[in-house]
């Protein structure tokens, strides 16, 4: 794990703060003035250095926060075989999917506005008019104003299979609601030379005490590299505080599972921690 990731937490005053130390346990809180927006705004290399900032160390309680502030969250779709494939299982137009699978330009979509994405431990939600919703764990990237890959995070980019395979037209309802993005736990701070093949996502699914789902995939089955998302991120799109991109899962439960109220969704990728998030349903 990486002792410079990003972390937004709360302290016990109510005051919000930058710390680093590894994903999921900071040691160190940056100064005041710290935010993700400053870092990310000033672009990779600020990113990149914050393990070279004045710290001071973390003491007593905290709660970890979302760790993003001004970036919307956009997400990436049909990058995976298996989601093609999943795609097409649920739709009744299932050629848009094969088209974009071999196309040149990638699905993208909006998942979630500034300020809309949970963080870990908070609950994320399934809506109430969807009889058939899932979990997809998804690695994220975090970029710079330029799209700049310079940090890595989880996302879970909750979804209505049931609304989203009625018509494509629908996918920003199956998409894009209250509490249907997770973020977290750090951002960890990437060179330029990162390797994502790697990188392994596990997901694990607890009901009432019992794991009813489990599934985990390399990275190195990705069909579209997270390095050629990135440009399309940003393409006549102006970022002044960066983004987060989701780049799309290889993680499919059966047509027989569906997220309901009262689960718990576990998301581990290989270096960033985990990602824990409890399940409601939204209206």
């Amino acid at each position: 794990m990486n002792a410079r990731a990003i972390h937004r937490v709360r302290l016990a005053d109510g005051s919000k703060r930058v710390a680093i130390g590894p994903p999921g346990a900071p040691t160190d809180l940056l100064g005041p003035e710290a935010s993700i927006d400053g870092l990310l705004g000033a672009g990779a290399a600020a990113v990149r250095g914050v393990g070279d900032l004045a710290a001071e160390p973390l003491v007593g309680a905290f709660d970890l926060l979302v760790p993003i502030g001004s970036q919307p969250v956009w997400a990436s779709g049909v990058t995976y075989l298996r989601s093609r494939e999943a795609r097409e299982e649920e739709s009744d137009t299932p050629d848009h999917y094969e088209r974009v699978y071999d196309a040149e330009r990638p699905e993208l979509f909006l998942k979630a506005l500034p300020g809309n994405a949970v963080g870990p431990g908070e609950a994320v939600g399934v809506r109430a008019d969807s009889g058939w919703d899932v979990p997809e764990p998804e690695l994220c990237i975090v970029v710079d104003p330029t799209g700049t890959i310079c940090a890595l995070t989880i996302g879970n980019d909750v979804s209505s299979r049931s609304i989203e395979g009625e018509n494509p037209l629908y996918l920003p309802q199956a998409k894009s609601y209250r509490r249907s993005c997770a973020i977290g736990p750090a951002l960890v701070p990437v060179d330029d030379d990162w390797a994502y093949e790697h990188l392994r996502i596990e997901l694990d699914v607890v009901r009432d005490s019992r794991s009813i789902f489990r599934d985990a995939i390399s990275m190195s089955e990705m069909k579209r590299s997270p390095h050629e998302l990135a440009p399309w991120l940003v393409r006549c799109q102006d970022m002044p505080m960066g983004a987060v991109l989701l780049t799309g899962t290889g993680i499919v439960p059966p047509p027989s599972f569906t997220l309901t109220a009262g689960d718990e969704v576990d998301i581990a990728i290989t270096g960033l921690g985990h990602l824990w998030n409890p399940v409601v349903e939204v209206a």
